[in-house]
């Protein structure tokens, strides 16, 4: 039996934080305004999981509200779907991530980011799949307000 999820995430750049994307950090002069470390795709990709398995979004998870969860590193919350998932028998299958950004420029960081998503879902890096796009100056995107990224997954039942 498989599964399929969706995810989304977008978040506006802030000065004076660092940018986190898939669990790399990547230079640019500002980070993403956020609760946690900001990381789009992490958050994506955990909304995913979480919508795959019928459970709930991760501000349902990890509150805003919640001290403990600020400046947390969103590997903890990608990691926590992936056992909850595993919890119910599921595994990841693959996942395809697009992350929608003007700035900065992520092809010398889309297979680091593989690699990183890749451990911490605990699978070989060719089950993960990631893409950068510029959205040609529309939108905030394209006026280089923030960044997005959606994320898809399939989960596959574990063989007992």
């Amino acid at each position: 039996m498989t599964r399929t999820g969706l995810g989304y995430d977008s978040h506006r750049f802030a000065p004076g934080r660092p940018l986190v994307l898939g669990g790399v950090r990547v230079e640019h002069d500002k980070g993403l305004a956020a609760h946690s470390d900001g990381d789009v795709v992490l958050h994506a990709l955990t909304d995913a999981i979480l919508g795959a398995v019928a459970a709930g979004d991760i501000g349902e998870h990890f509150p805003d509200t919640e001290a403990k969860w600020a400046n947390a590193d969103s590997g903890a919350f990608l990691q926590h779907a992936r056992e909850l998932a595993a919890g119910k028998g599921y595994r990841v299958g693959n996942c395809d991530i697009t992350i929608l950004a003007e700035k900065p420029k992520l092809s010398p960081y889309k297979a680091k980011m593989a690699a990183r998503i890749a451990e911490l879902l605990d699978v070989p890096a060719h089950r993960v799949s990631v893409k950068a796009k510029t959205n040609e100056g529309m939108g905030f995107v394209g006026r280089s307000e923030g960044i997005a990224c959606l994320a898809t997954v399939l989960l596959e039942k574990e063989e007992e």
